[in-house]
């Protein structure tokens, strides 16, 4: 099973798709005039633009629900995993997907804006919907919400509730069946209470235990400040093959930076515009640039610190690629003994500086880092299902839908952590492929809808969303929506 897994895994992650996606987030980064160093101001301010309604949610509640979905396992465990298989230069390779990966994050969340729609008394869109209305391919629409519905519903969550569990197992040594169960007991309690449960769950949860996160991080850099600059250099010599100890993964530096890049960011993945898409704002590059900014969030701080972490205390161990075929050891840096891959190094780390409590803590964070990012994942997979089910008024396919994850969840817990990783990866990779593909082939109307917002922003107005005055068609819900605003 492991190695037919890794065999997809191999064609979908080949060079092409680190090559597209590096390649898009630059040529958009252009198109853009660099709008995620132009506009950093003015995404803080839009943070707190919008309010909830009855069939949207606010623009902070939908940076909380997009976060959830970014701030992952991938945030602990992707970072470890990245070093141990790319090398120090891997953080490096982590950042430049962030940077370059904040254009393309707006130019994906603005279009789930621009043909958003309203099912079922809630706003719902993303790539599927943008695909039918903006491209005129409705087979690709169903064929992208039919991978997203697989990989949301299917593939993504089995990683997070893995890691979950062989965090608390290494912290408090429960059993990963019994915090299976438990996820599986949350998460129904959370998702059979609708979107606006997810909201409020996430509005809390998230910036708290990201802060947290990120201060404890702080102290241990501070304690060790003395190796930091030694860390940074180590980094960027990596990420350029000029440090001869990790020669041997330069390669792998870029490949596993930006797989683990895109996979904790999400930025170009196709899921974030899920939610983007609920947000009620007037205007659809207002919630296009608050979503930008959310990459950096996730990777510029988020995964920053936990590389950081383990780089700094040296709790981390580089594989060597060439040990399978003869090479003469195991680790280029061996750093931890008998430690598995994933978020045990982080654990490790936290425990240099706060013996005992450092374990607790990260199992604690990871626990709602990966579980925020399951509920992220419900709702993901729940607006496909909404797409394709649009003329069918039924919730049965939802209800189908929570059994599923329950039963994922549970799997995935108990499962090995490798494969579940490779079954994930597959699932990111795929719809990467599909939405890159679509945002290149329909960039026109994010780029007018971010001229057309600067424009009014000049004027001194609020930017106000009229598609016809850009020239931008199919997008029907905003004539409805502005007239509600006029009243």
């Amino acid at each position: 099973m492991e190695e037919f897994v890794g065999m997809i895994n191999d064609v979908i992650w080949s060079n092409g798709l680190i090559i597209l996606c590096l390649g898009t987030g630059l040529y958009f980064s252009i198109r853009t005039r660099f709008l995620q160093l132009r506009h950093i101001k003015e995404m803080c301010r839009l943070l707190f633009d919008g309010k909830s309604t009855d069939s949207g949610v606010s623009s902070f509640q939908a940076l909380a629900m997009s976060l959830a979905g970014r701030v992952g396992t991938g945030n602990i465990a992707g970072v470890a995993t990245a070093i141990a298989f790319g090398g120090p230069g891997a953080m490096f390779w982590m950042w430049m997907v962030a940077f370059l990966g904040a254009s393309t994050a707006y130019v994906e969340a603005t279009l789930a804006q621009i043909y958003k729609e309203k099912h079922l008394g809630e706003f719902r869109g993303g790539p599927a919907f943008y695909i039918e209305r903006g491209l005129g391919m409705k087979w690709f629409g169903i064929l992208f919400a039919i991978v997203s519905v697989v990989s949301a519903g299917a593939f993504l969550p089995g990683v997070q509730a893995n890691s979950v569990a062989e965090g608390i197992k290494n912290a408090f040594n429960v059993e990963t069946w019994i915090s299976g169960l438990g996820m599986v007991v949350l998460f129904g309690t959370i998702v059979f209470g609708g979107v606006k449960r997810i909201a409020k769950f996430t509005e809390y949860v998230v910036p708290f235990m990201a802060i947290g996160y990120i201060l404890l991080a702080l102290i241990i850099i501070a304690v060790n400040f003395d190796q930091l600059a030694g860390v940074i250099s180590l980094v960027f010599k990596s990420a350029f093959d000029m440090e001869a100890g990790f020669g041997a993964v330069f390669g792998l530096a870029i490949q596993w930076g930006v797989k683990r890049g895109i996979y904790s960011n999400e930025a170009g993945q196709g899921t974030a515009p899920h939610i983007a898409a609920a947000a009620n704002v007037s205007h659809p590059a207002k919630q296009g640039l608050v979503q930008s900014f959310s990459v950096y969030i996730d990777t510029l701080f988020v995964c920053s610190a936990t590389g950081f972490m383990i780089l700094i205390t040296g709790m981390y161990n580089v594989y060597d690629p060439s040990f399978a075929a003869g090479g003469a050891s195991e680790f280029l840096y061996h750093g931890l003994n008998n430690i598995a891959v994933g978020p045990a190094y982080t654990q490790n780390a936290m425990d240099t500086v706060f013996p005992g409590f450092g374990s607790y803590f990260v199992a604690i964070a990871l626990f709602f880092f990966a579980f925020t990012t399951v509920i992220a994942y419900y709702y993901i997979a729940e607006t496909n299902i909404s797409y394709l089910t649009r003329k069918i008024e039924s919730p049965v396919f939802y209800y189908v839908l929570k059994v599923i994850m329950m039963l994922v969840i549970m799997y995935g817990a108990v499962n090995q952590a490798k494969l579940a990783w490779a079954i994930g990866d597959i699932g990111v990779g795929l719809m990467a492929w599909f939405n890159i593909v679509a945002i290149l082939l329909l960039q026109k109307p994010a780029l007018k809808a971010l001229l057309d917002y600067e424009k009014q922003k000049k004027q001194g107005k609020d930017p106000v969303f009229v598609p016809e005055e850009i020239g931008v068609t199919n997008a029907h819900i905003w004539n409805t929506l502005n007239k509600e605003r006029e009243k």
